[in-house]
């Protein structure tokens, strides 16, 4: 079995998919995610918060062979039949961008990147299907540096519950979504995995009562100027699985 799941976007997205369904914009041999991204409530609290999904890549044949070929490309993880036990496996990423809060809000408006971004970061997320639910978690100790220039980074998927978030469910989701423990989510990583930023600060447009209990951007409106803007372009995604 191959040690290296490589994806250069040379021949399209290769099986990513944007935001929520939507297919990935590759232009050039880059990944395009850009803003605005879909507010990703499933996690609202009491879950551990509410996230932008930007792109990802599904693990799973039965859940792949829901979207097309055609509009997302052949998917090389599934196809080349890598692993899906990522356990200590290392992910690089060559990428760059700009992200901020104020966003290209008039045309001459030029984003520029922001330390604080509301205290969203960009991390990636794994998610399984275990024996008593499915389970999320973000590997918030490490991180993703967005900058103007190209840079090469790598984290490392350890199975260390102190590096990892698990985001838990909304109050209506406990039934599909739960808590876990990070190495049996790692020993199979049988759903997906995903370029997340989180946590997002979500504002209601006006007063709405409780809106964690509601769902954010369907039920009420979001106020904007508190999400991220702007755009993350990826060159590579590499994973380095342990010898």
């Amino acid at each position: 079995m191959a040690r290296t799941y490589l994806e250069t976007f040379d021949d399209g997205p290769a099986g990513w998919v944007a935001d929520i369904r939507s297919p990935l914009p590759v232009w050039d041999g880059m990944a395009c995610c850009y803003s605005p991204w879909t507010v990703d409530a499933n996690h609202a609290p009491p879950g551990a918060g509410y996230l932008h999904l930007l792109m990802y890549l599904l693990t799973n044949p039965e859940a792949a062979r829901q979207f097309p070929a055609e509009a997302h490309g052949v998917n090389r993880f599934l196809a080349e039949g890598h692993s899906t036990n990522l356990t200590h496996a290392q992910l690089t990423v060559r990428l760059r961008g700009t992200l901020d809060l104020a966003g290209p809000l008039c045309n001459n408006h030029r984003p520029v990147p922001q330390l604080d971004l509301g205290g969203a970061r960009l991390l990636l997320l794994a998610q399984a299907r275990l024996a008593h639910t499915t389970a999320n978690f973000v590997l918030s100790a490490q991180p993703f540096t967005v900058t103007p220039q190209w840079s090469t980074q790598t984290i490392e998927l350890a199975p260390d519950p102190a590096q990892w978030t698990c985001l838990g469910a909304r109050h209506d989701l406990t039934d599909v979504y739960g808590y876990g423990d990070i190495a049996a989510v790692l020993r199979d990583v049988n759903v997906d995995l995903i370029f997340v930023l989180f946590p997002l600060r979500v504002v209601p447009v006006g007063e709405v009562d409780d809106p964690d209990r509601r769902w954010a951007a369907k039920d009420y409106r979001v106020d904007m100027q508190y999400l991220p803007k702007g755009l993350v372009m990826f060159d590579t995604v590499r994973i380095d699985y342990p010898r």
